[in-house]
């Protein structure tokens, strides 16, 4: 049985929520499911993942001895090494 985090509260007491991406590991691999229709311009997708990234830092500087700055120093870094040599690359099934 798959294991899903739960909605958040905001969001699920919003009846205009939307979920934006769903991101799973399975077989050794990333699965995900994009809400594409979402929005016209990517740079609002880049503006979500800087936002997701500062959620992410934030929670290992309340759960772990990494701080804020150094987990987002982490975030880019890997960010920037999976950018320069993908370790692999996305297909699509759409549909």
């Amino acid at each position: 049985m798959p294991s899903e985090l739960p909605i958040p509260r905001a969001a699920g007491n919003e009846e205009q929520s939307i979920e934006l991406v769903r991101v799973w590991a399975a077989g050794g691999q990333q699965h995900v499911s994009l809400a594409t229709d979402l929005w016209d311009d990517p740079a609002n997708w880049g503006i979500m993942l800087v936002d997701l990234a500062k959620h992410i830092a934030n929670a290992y500087g309340e759960t772990s001895e990494i701080g804020l700055a150094q987990a987002l120093a982490r975030l880019k870094e890997g960010f920037d090494a999976e950018w320069g040599t993908p370790t692999n690359e996305p297909t699509s099934n759409v549909g």
